[in-house]
């Protein structure tokens, strides 16, 4: 499985958006930019606890977010699915599953 800063940031790639633009931007430094949160507290002028708030809000918002929508998870279904199917080697049908995870 994934460590936690994994896992948030794949949830930021479904619910970015639904975040604030605060949380939008210290989410990108610190869980795909890797920057520690004296790093992100120095750029922003706010405070380590300042930094590290935001950041569990964000957290939080995020896996409610995947806890009411489901959007990751369904995801990783689908992608299993797809794989099962392409593994019976039928061209028309893996040039349709082609299309659908090009569309994911």
């Amino acid at each position: 499985m994934f460590n936690k800063k994994e896992l948030m940031n794949y949830y930021l790639d479904f619910y970015e958006e639904l975040l604030t633009d605060k949380q939008k931007k210290i989410c990108n430094y610190y869980f795909r930019e890797d920057y520690s949160i004296t790093e992100i507290a120095e750029l922003e002028s706010i405070s380590r606890a300042g930094v590290h708030d935001a950041i569990k809000r964000s957290e939080l918002a995020l896996e409610d977010f995947e806890k009411k929508l489901n959007c990751y998870e369904s995801f990783n279904k689908r992608q299993e699915y797809y794989k099962k199917i392409k593994e019976f080697n039928n061209q028309e049908i893996n040039k349709i599953i082609d299309q659908c995870i090009d569309t994911e």
